[in-house]
């Protein structure tokens, strides 16, 4: 009996990006991360963060379709959060 071929798995339009958000004094006690669950499909998940009165800096997770994210950034921006790529090193031994 001939062995089963395995197929290419298809490309998902879902993926998984972090992000570094750098709020302004006037958003530190917004809940701007329950908002963007509320307005967009996808999941979120808080990696890292630093808070103080001055500002707050979060490392989020964002899954979901790739459209849904791009969106959310925009909104993120568009409320006054600077947004910026979280850049993984992988060092080799």
């Amino acid at each position: 009996m001939p062995a089963k071929s395995k197929s290419k798995p298809v490309a998902s339009p879902e993926q998984q990006t972090r992000l570094w958000l750098m709020y302004p004094p006037r958003l530190i006690t917004t809940p701007v991360i329950w908002q963007l669950a509320q307005k967009f499909p996808l999941v979120t998940n808080i990696r890292q963060c630093s808070v103080t009165d001055e500002i707050g800096i979060v490392s989020l997770e964002l899954d979901g379709k790739r459209a849904d994210i791009k969106a959310a950034i925009k909104w993120l921006e568009k409320q006054g959060i600077k947004v910026e790529p979280v850049e993984i090193n992988v060092m080799e031994n």
